[in-house]
C-alpha cells in the first residue's frame, strides 16, 4: 500500500507543471475591472500558460480602491515579509509615485516586449513623479466635450470659444462642477490650464510652488461667471442624460462612457466629440508589480499579454471603448476599420498626443479644487 501511495504521489507530481502558480491580481476600480480579469484576461493567460491560474481581487472604486492597495503593501513592508501576497496590481496614476517612494514596486517595463510600445508621457511621469520603468498603462481614459450636432452644428474648438458660446447660449453648456464625477473636474483643470496666469506645464509636472496658486484668481472669476450661464448636472451620467434629452447642447464627458451610451442606444449615433485646445486631462490606470511579488516572471508575462496589441484591441478598445495604454498605431492593425473609426474619428491619435493632458500634480490639484469651492461654489 505504501509503495502504491508513493507511486501515486510521484505520478501526481510528474503530471503537474513545475511552474504552476496562482497569480493574484489586485485591482482598484469598478466591478467591470474585476470582471475583465476574471472573464477575459485571466482565462486567456491560463490558456497560454497551462497549469497556472489567475485570481482577481477588487479593492473598490475610485481613489479609495488604490489607497487600499497602498495600505496593503505598506503593512507587508512593515511586517518585513519577504514574499508578498500580490503579483500584479492595477492602480490609479496618482498612487504610483508614493508606491515608488515607499520602495513597494519593482521596475519591469524594460524587461517585457511591449514596454517599447508605450509612447505617452504619462507612462514616464505620473502627476509629477518619475515612474518610468515601473508602470505599464492598462488603458488611457480621456475627457472631451460631447455635443449634439442638431443643436450645435459648429462646436467650439477651444476654451475661449467655449466661454464665448456659453455666454451667448445660456444653460446650453452642462457640467457637474467638481462633484459626482471627474469629467467636470477635468473641465475645470483644463480651464485653469487655458486661462490661469501661471505656467500650465508646472501644474502638470511640478515642482509645487505656493506662489503659483495665487495666479488663478482671474481664471476662477471668469469660471464663476461661466458657471452662472451653465447647467450644473448631477454627475458624469447626468451630463450624458441631459445631452440625450436635448436639455443641453454640449458638455464634458468621459470618452468611453460616451461610446458605451451610444452602443447601448442611450445616445443618438449622430452625437459627436471635440477635444478643445489647449486640452483636457485624462488619466490612465497602471499595471504595477510589487518588489516582493511571489511570481515575478509570471507577473511580467501577464502584463506583457495584457499590453499586447491584440489584447489592447480586443479587451480594451472593443470591450470598453477605452483608449489603449500602448501607442494606438500598434493597435490599429488588430482592429476592424469600423471600430477604429468609431474611436478615433472625432478625437484622433494626434489630438490625444497634443491635447490629452495629465491632471495637475497632487498639491496643485487639491489647491485648484479648494479654490473652486471658494470662488465658484460659494
Amino acid at each position: 500500500m505504501k509503495k502504491v501511495l508513493q507511486a501515486t504521489l510521484v505520478l501526481g507530481l510528474a503530471s503537474a507543471p513545475a511552474s504552476a502558480a496562482e497569480l493574484t491580481v489586485l485591482t482598484a476600480g469598478d466591478q467591470n475591472m474585476v470582471d475583465y480579469i476574471n472573464e477575459y484576461l485571466g482565462p486567456l493567460f491560463e490558456e497560454q500558460n497551462p497549469g497556472n491560474t489567475v485570481r482577481a481581487v477588487g479593492t473598490g472604486p475610485g481613489d479609495a480602491g488604490s489607497q487600499k492597495i497602498v495600505e496593503r503593501f505598506e503593512a507587508q513592508k512593515q511586517a518585513n515579509a519577504q514574499i508578498w501576497d500580490t503579483d500584479v496590481a492595477i492602480v490609479h496614476e496618482k498612487f504610483v509615485g508614493p508606491m515608488i517612494e515607499g520602495a513597494y514596486l519593482g521596475a519591469y517595463r524594460d524587461r517585457i516586449a511591449t514596454g517599447k510600445l508605450v509612447t505617452r508621457s504619462n507612462a514616464d511621469m505620473a502627476l509629477g513623479s518619475n515612474v518610468k520603468g515601473y508602470v505599464m498603462p492598462m488603458y488611457n481614459s480621456q475627457a472631451a466635450l460631447a455635443y449634439n450636432p442638431a443643436l450645435l452644428p459648429n462646436p467650439p474648438e477651444s476654451y475661449e470659444e467655449v466661454a464665448a458660446w456659453a455666454k451667448e447660449n445660456p444653460k446650453q453648456f452642462g457640467y457637474n462642477g467638481i462633484k459626482g464625477g471627474a469629467s467636470g473636474v477635468s473641465f475645470v483643470m483644463g480651464w485653469i490650464y487655458a486661462f490661469g496666469d501661471g505656467d500650465a506645464d508646472k501644474l502638470m509636472n511640478g515642482p509645487f510652488e505656493e506662489a503659483e496658486t495665487g495666479k488663478w484668481d482671474g481664471a476662477f472669476d471668469s469660471l464663476a461667471e461661466f458657471t452662472t450661464n451653465a447647467t450644473l448636472t448631477p454627475g458624469n451620467a447626468g451630463t450624458l442624460d441631459l445631452l440625450s434629452r436635448g436639455e443641453i447642447a454640449i458638455g464634458p464627458v468621459w470618452v468611453d462612457m460616451f461610446y458605451s451610451w451610444q452602443a447601448n442606444g442611450q445616445l443618438p449615433p449622430e452625437f459627436k466629440l471635440v477635444l478643445p485646445t489647449p486640452g483636457m486631462p485624462g488619466q490612465p490606470m497602471h499595471y504595477v508589480i510589487p518588489q516582493h511579488a511571489p511570481n515575478k516572471e509570471l507577473a511580467e508575462k501577464f502584463v506583457e499579454l495584457a499590453t499586447s496589441p491584440k489584447v489592447q484591441a480586443e479587451g480594451i478598445v472593443k470591450r470598453f471603448n477605452w483608449y489603449p495604454g500602448i501607442d494606438a498605431q500598434h493597435v490599429q492593425a488588430e482592429l476592424d476599420e469600423a471600430t477604429w473609426n468609431k474611436l478615433f474619428t472625432d478625437v484622433t491619435p494626434d489630438d490625444l498626443a497634443k491635447l490629452g493632458k495629465p491632471f495637475p500634480i497632487a498639491p496643485y490639484n487639491n489647491a485648484i479644487l479648494e479654490a473652486y469651492e471658494r470662488h465658484v461654489t460659494n
